[in-house]
């Protein structure tokens, strides 16, 4: 098995380390609300799904 002859310098494994980062999120604008939401994905402002209601919103419950 291949076994590297030196140790690698600070500054090589860093190089190599600085293209390896976490991508930010693709939001896109709610066509009807104008929230941001990631790409098909329900908005969760308004529970539309191209152009449909997904998820029907819950009457608040008052208790007398």
């Amino acid at each position: 098995m291949a076994v590297p002859k030196r140790r690698k310098s600070k500054s090589k494994v860093r190089m190599r380390r600085a293209n390896v980062k976490i991508a930010s999120p693709n939001l896109r604008p709610c066509p009807k609300c104008g929230a941001f939401v990631l790409s098909h994905k329900v908005c969760p402002e308004c529970n539309t799904y191209k152009g449909r209601v997904i998820i029907e919103k819950k009457a608040p419950v008052v208790e007398a």
